[in-house]
């Protein structure tokens, strides 16, 4: 039970794992803006239902606009087993009320088993994928808008810290800047 209970939820908690984030990002050498954007362009992409590509896109994205790529991976971060149900369900629904898609006509005639079976790529588009991609967009954007300020406001914080901490330890021993 404790081996499960681990998997699902750290046995420190998620604050950990947030702060060691926090903490890998501020150790990059580029600039605020460029970690901050390549961050938002992997939570962006991790709105998006190409699961187990989520990297690649994120670093294309972040190459051609020539943002940091190690952030842009760790963004992706955001789709993990305990959050893509949720992005799913509601990039789907999202998509579907777009679309304007009525929820019985779409689920009616969709046999998961057959498709997963058989991989075809036109009848999962109509029904799964198509809604999933349109609806993914909004919630990607706005998602890559709040994590932009946030980790760019985050780091600029923690390096303005950092400078005064070590302005300070040189200035108790005597060393001037």
């Amino acid at each position: 039970m404790k081996r499960l209970r681990a998997l699902i939820w750290p046995r420190k908690g998620f604050k950990r794992s947030f702060r060691y984030l926090a903490l890998r990002l501020s150790r990059l050498s580029a600039s605020p803006h460029s970690i901050a954007a390549g961050f938002a362009i992997g939570v962006a992409v991790a709105w998006t239902p190409f699961l187990g590509v989520h990297i690649i896109l994120a670093l294309a994205v972040g190459f051609i606009l020539r943002v940091s790529l190690v952030a842009a991976a760790l963004g992706t971060a955001v789709a993990n087993p305990l959050t893509l149900p949720f992005i799913w369900a509601s990039t789907w629904e999202i998509g579907r009320l777009l679309l304007r898609r009525d929820e019985t006509a779409a689920t009616n005639n969709l046999d998961l088993g057959s498709l997963i079976h058989h991989v075809s790529f036109r009848e999962l588009w109509q029904p799964v994928l198509e809604p999933m991609i349109v609806g993914s967009a909004l919630p990607a954007l706005l998602s890559a808008f709040i994590a932009y300020f946030g980790v760019f406001f985050l780091l600029r914080a923690m390096r303005r810290q950092r400078q005064q901490a070590l302005s300070f330890s040189n200035n108790d021993t005597g060393i001037s800047a």
